[in-house]
């Protein structure tokens, strides 16, 4: 098939996606202003990218393709990209862009060759902008797209339009507001459940996030580690089960690798791998510079695993809890010091736990189950309308 008329069926499935772009989208898409010209967009799957894409490309002259689309693996993108630009756009998305092959040396021609051209890509991994980042580091720039918080969610469902709230320093006034708008407790409990991505307006949630960490597994691990073998397939599989059960947010880096007989410097690389895509997040203690390192703790990065996959309640708490305060930018860390605290954000200590947890030492508790904060009690609820 020729470019032409790849670049024509390229262009009738654009159409079809732009005829099908919800009518609401995430409040959090507002506040995104692109600064540059070329832009690597990444986040985890799920999560809006290629609708966030597509909404910005409406009535514009910007060619629309995924890189996993066959189409675009029978050619490279310099060719594509030229042939594009040839027929006049003003630019290009490229949706997936790891499944390009040598995607950051095409992408960087491009906006060498076309300094008048509009480069955007997008990607599930944090690793895209370590791969081949050199060439790239200069000419684009990065945003990225976190999963729902609670306040989206219920825009998404119910067409509530909420403001954000400082939940450690919340208006009074904005919470009462909350709280009238919806039953706030049972709203954040369906919400833990099934409203991190929206793709729960779409169709199964449940069987939609195991299709996730497929995909995640099998697609996109494999091209950011060398000599990936089914053992390995096997016991990421198995990292992310005992995660899930476990009331101690770790593992034995020792134990494991006795029993899938691999080596430390591999399971370390498949964490930092799962870690990078989105399926786990790890949490260091300060000041932790080791090569090679699990952190202090290690969640499931999306708390509605936990539900998924039938999970521990008080582990997905400090999941919920990490992942907030990690997307909007804070600095967290795992306490030295447990009888002080669970974590340090941005140099305040943070205790997680349920109604009746008490503050210990800690700057703050926050606890589940209670409506209205008071002092230094924050409700879990709270932290879902941080951004």
């Amino acid at each position: 098939m020729n470019l032409d008329s790849t670049i024509e069926i390229l262009s009738l499935i654009q159409e079809r996606k732009l005829q099908n772009l919800p009518e609401r989208l995430r409040p959090f898409f507002e506040g995104i202003e692109f600064k540059n010209r070329a832009v690597l967009i990444f986040g985890p799957r799920g999560v809006g990218k290629t609708t966030f894409i597509l909404s910005r490309i409406k009535n514009k002259r910007i060619f629309y393709l995924s890189a996993d689309n066959p189409l675009v693996s029978a050619v490279n993108l310099w060719d594509l990209g030229n042939a594009i630009f040839m027929r006049g756009y003003e630019g290009i998305a490229i949706d997936e862009v790891h499944y390009a092959k040598d995607w950051s040396v095409h992408l960087k021609a491009l906006y060498d060759a076309f300094p008048d051209k509009i480069i955007w890509a997008s990607d599930s991994s944090s690793l895209i902008l370590r791969h081949g980042i050199a060439d790239l580091s200069r000419r684009f720039s990065r945003i990225e797209i976190p999963l729902l918080s609670f306040r989206e969610y219920l825009f998404l469902k119910e067409g509530v339009v909420l403001p954000t709230i400082n939940p450690l320093s919340p208006d009074r006034d904005l919470v009462k507001k909350a709280m009238d708008s919806v039953n706030i407790l049972y709203a954040f409990q369906n919400f833990m459940e099934e409203g991190f991505r929206p793709v729960f307006l779409e169709w199964d949630y449940r069987e939609q996030i195991v299709n996730i960490i497929e995909k995640t597994l099998h697609g996109d691990i494999p091209f950011f580690v060398p000599q990936i073998t089914d053992i390995h397939f096997r016991l990421m599989n198995a990292i992310i089960g005992y995660l899930a059960m476990s009331k101690i947010p770790t593992i034995n880096v020792e134990g494991m690798c006795n029993e899938w007989g691999i080596g430390k410097v591999k399971l370390y690389q498949l964490l930092h791998v799962m870690d990078a895509t989105g399926l786990i997040r790890i949490i260091y203690r300060e000041n932790d510079t080791k090569t090679f390192s699990k952190g202090a703790k290690i969640f499931l990065a999306d708390p509605s695993f936990y539900s998924v996959l039938g999970g521990n309640i008080g582990t997905r708490r400090e999941a919920f809890v990490t992942a907030v305060f990690s997307n909007t930018g804070k600095k967290v860390f795992a306490c030295k010091n447990e009888e002080a605290g669970d974590f340090l954000v941005d140099g305040v200590v943070i205790e997680v736990g349920g109604k009746s947890k008490a503050i210990n030492r800690a700057d703050y508790v926050i606890r589940d189950n209670i409506d209205l904060p008071h002092g230094n009690v924050t409700p879990l609820w709270l932290l879902g309308f941080a951004y």
